[in-house]
């Protein structure tokens, strides 16, 4: 069975979540909705651009590739296409595993995020983490710690956990393509040529 249209699929998924990552990873450079005043006030793991870089640059690379598949599928090189065709597959193997680490990266970047909780202001402009452990996840009355900015707590917690559902999703649909890749690979049932011909069956 050929692999493009799988793969092709799962690239167009891709896309959308590396641009919402983006988004996700910008917004948490304005706590609480508003310009920080000193880049001190934004917590440090914003800072490694686990959305931007991890789920959103380093994904689009995979995204595009799969999106290609669909025409290399079952030709690649015209007059060898069983090799154009494991090349093809091949590739999108290499590119999944880009994929997959981008978007392991941008996990354990939400994962510590969300453990660590936002810097804010407790009191007298001292600005810190507020939270230890995660305790804050548990207790919603410790949220009151942070006086500045207003609701900077629930403003990351649901932008960090955003970058956490997404990259899980994209870390899957890029193993699904792993998957799918190495099936291609050893592909024999096509039957639809592309350069005039039939390819391999």
């Amino acid at each position: 069975m050929c692999s493009g249209n799988c793969a092709k699929c799962l690239g167009i998924s891709l896309i959308p979540l590396a641009i919402l990552c983006i988004l996700a990873n910008i917004l948490l450079f304005f706590p609480g909705g508003k310009v920080a005043s000193n880049n001190g006030h934004i917590s440090d793991e914003v800072w490694f651009f686990g959305g931007i870089l991890g789920s959103g640059v380093l994904m689009i690379f995979p995204a595009l590739v799969f999106l290609g598949l669909k025409n290399n599928d079952c030709c690649g090189c015209c007059g060898n296409e069983n090799c154009g065709q494991r090349f093809a597959m091949f590739s999108s193997l290499l590119f999944a595993a880009v994929g997959f680490v981008g978007a392991g990266y941008s996990f354990i970047i939400a994962i510590v995020g969300i453990h660590k909780g936002p810097k804010c202001d407790v009191g007298t402009g001292n600005w810190t983490y507020a939270f230890h452990d995660g305790e804050y996840l548990r207790n919603t009355s410790l949220w009151s710690r942070c006086e500045e900015p207003v609701d900077i707590v629930p403003w990351n917690l649901t932008l960090f956990c955003l970058l956490l559902i997404m990259s899980a999703v994209q870390g899957v649909l890029c193993a699904i393509q792993a998957i799918n890749g190495l099936i291609g690979m050893f592909c024999v049932g096509c039957k639809t040529g592309c350069c005039g011909g039939d390819g391999p069956v």
